[in-house]
């Protein structure tokens, strides 16, 4: 995070880079799982750049200025929320100067509460501290592939039935593996 001032300064005035020349709406998700569900409802409408990628730590994570450039040209921010991305995400939103709205998927479900995360002990408070780790529960994935088409619909009116097309095929498949 060090970096960060320099960067917002390096950055001001300049403004975002451009969207993609191939006209997909550049979209950021903040880590693999809400990358996931961005990938399957947004299908070959986006441009999705996902910041911690499967094999890395969202709880350790440190932006790149790629990041900052990502965030800061995203027409969407798709964020897990409940305290997952722990600042770093906030920070790198602010300094990218981005406008594309934040959409957090797990807004609206009712989390378990409890430790974080199974590499922190739990400590003070904890017990009262919501658990982020949502998607684990099929229900909630499908609650938060419910905020992705939304957000996307919203970011993009014009592709808004693709969007709700996709979204419809992926719950359908979750709601089997649900049941099974």
């Amino acid at each position: 995070t060090r970096w960060l001032p320099l960067l917002v300064v390096a950055l001001a005035g300049c403004g975002a880079p451009p969207p993609p020349a191939d006209g997909r709406l550049p979209v950021v998700a903040s880590f693999s799982v809400v990358g996931d569900f961005v990938t399957a409802v947004g299908g070959d409408k986006v441009a999705v750049v996902t910041l911690v990628g499967a094999d890395a730590d969202a709880h350790t994570f440190e932006p790149t200025p790629a990041d900052v450039a990502a965030v800061g040209r995203a027409a969407v921010v798709f964020e897990n929320g409940a305290g997952f991305e722990a600042g770093w995400l906030a920070r790198t939103y602010a300094a990218s100067g981005g406008r594309g709205p934040r959409v957090a998927v797990t807004d609206g479900l009712p989390l378990l509460t409890g430790a974080c995360c199974h590499d922190h002990p739990p400590g003070p408070g904890d017990a009262a501290e919501p658990d982020p780790h949502a998607w684990h529960e099929v229900t909630n994935a499908i609650h938060m592939v419910g905020k992705v088409r939304d957000g996307l619909a919203a970011a993009d009116p014009a592709n808004a039935e693709h969007y709700r097309a996709n979204a419809a095929t992926y719950e359908a498949r979750l709601r089997a593996l649900d049941a099974w």
